[in-house]
């Protein structure tokens, strides 16, 4: 008879325990552990048979023989760039995101657009509910099939008889498998569910999506083992008060984490966007001040995004200071650097500042339209609407150069800006633009070339 062992685990991070304790040790929280029983069984692989692999060879590193990853197409222009051209044969790929942000649309939208025989599982919806959602997408797709079941064993039993060439789970936390006696989304049951998933991936090389939900941190939930074990780790995020939604690579073991897919979420579904800076920058008639635009770099893509300021007089005693899509801290340093090296009289005055859109943007390079931005409400003197910035600012108020500031320019120049300012310092070897180039060296040298 097999022995039931009890243990007991943090639901926050994973961590486990022997015993009960008031707070975990790891992640600080409290009133996080509880106890799951645990089945000690004989575990199979996932064809329920006792067949045993050989061992691999160890080679010399010398005598290994790199292959081309064979990748699946999912006629999605930005999943594909995402994961860097496509699904690997035999990954495993973890998406998570916000109730509602749109994860299931997105994966069941792949679903129907593979040519390729998918298996899409799901632990949540009904069969007429995922018919009624495809309906709305407008996709028809006779190789998609689709499954209502949480026990993995079933769900292994239809791989067998179905084939597909990709499976897609929604979500993780709903399966369970019949070796751990423990409540389906418990930290056991991801990892022993992941765990023979991942198994049948690298046997048959057959390439599994799953959804996986958040915590109220933004943390994908179950233990951080699981983003250890899968290959990719994609976030899809925006504000539901907006149609576009980003997605972000966190980890990806088969090509670059920086690069960024954007979606508007529609009527139809989740559509493309192939050309961001257009619906990044307002679209408006009169010239209003505090607003200018940066040249910014998301992965290998540029991006023209604008910065909107608002400086007025404090009403209370303390002036607030608030930030959108930016970094509060670096905010601050930005206006400290104002203060004490251009000797703007900022303290006494409210700033709040937005990138529109609705994206997080955290590269250095828009700190020079941040504070042209916040000099252009401080001074009420709009800035042209065809001027564009890529500079950092450092401590000293100098102008610092930005990385692959070419690839800024040319994307300035195709959209039709007429001057971008970039650090005196930036080499560029190109000299003929139709777009002129202003190099500046400090904050002084924006006052004066655009409010003096």
């Amino acid at each position: 008879m097999a022995k039931t062992n009890t243990t007991f685990f943090c639901q926050n991070c994973g961590t486990q325990y022997a015993k009960w304790l008031g707070q975990c040790k790891s992640c600080n929280e409290w009133n996080t552990i509880a106890e799951e029983i645990i089945l000690k069984e004989e575990k199979r692989n996932w064809k329920q048979t006792s067949e045993t692999k050989k061992a691999n060879k160890a080679l010399k590193i010398n005598e290994i023989s790199i292959d081309k990853e064979d990748r699946i197409s999912t006629n999605n222009n930005e999943f594909n760039r995402v994961l860097g051209g496509g699904l690997v044969k035999g990954s495993m790929l973890l998406l998570g995101g916000e109730p509602g942000i749109g994860k299931s649309t997105l994966l069941l939208q792949i679903a129907l657009k593979i040519p390729k025989k998918v298996l899409y599982v799901s632990g949540e919806e009904s069969q007429s509910q995922i018919k009624m959602r495809a309906e709305r997408l407008q996709i028809t797709n006779t190789n998609c099939l689709i499954l209502t079941e949480t026990n993995t064993q079933n769900i292994f039993k239809i791989i067998e008889d179905v084939n597909p060439d990709v499976v897609v789970i929604d979500s993780i936390q709903t399966l369970h498998t019949e070796y751990i006696e423990a409540s389906p989304g418990s930290i056991s049951q991801i990892r022993e569910t992941t765990s023979e998933l991942i198994k049948f991936a690298k046997e048959t090389a057959t390439p599994v999506l799953l959804i996986g939900h958040i915590t109220k941190d933004g943390a994908i939930a179950g233990p951080k083992i699981l983003e250890h074990m899968v290959d990719v780790v994609l976030q899809f995020e925006g504000d539901r008060n907006h149609t576009y939604r980003i997605l972000r690579a966190n980890k990806n073991r088969f090509g670059s984490t920086a690069e960024l897919g954007i979606y508007e979420m529609q009527n139809i579904g989740l559509r493309e966007v192939e050309n961001p800076s257009e619906i990044l920058i307002s679209q408006k008639e009169d010239d209003l001040s505090g607003t200018a635009i940066a040249a910014t770099l998301e992965g290998m893509r540029p991006l023209m995004i604008e910065v909107q300021a608002l400086v007025s007089t404090a009403v209370y005693g303390t002036p607030q200071r608030s930030s959108t899509g930016y970094d509060i801290k670096r905010l601050n340093m930005l206006l400290a650097v104002l203060e004490k090296r251009a000797g703007f009289r900022l303290g006494a005055k409210d700033v709040f500042l937005n990138i529109a859109g609705g994206i997080k943007v955290d590269d250095p390079a828009i700190d020079l339209a941040v504070i042209s931005a916040i000099l252009s409400s401080n001074e009420d003197v709009a800035i042209p609407q065809d001027f564009c910035f890529a500079a950092e600012i450092g401590l000293a108020g100098e102008i610092r150069p930005v990385n692959r500031v070419e690839q800024r320019i040319l994307e300035a120049e195709k959209l039709g800006f007429t001057k971008i300012f970039i650090s005196k310092f930036n080499k560029i070897s190109k000299i003929n633009h139709n777009i002129k180039i202003i190099k500046v060296t400090k904050v002084e040298d924006i006052f004066s070339n655009l409010f003096a």
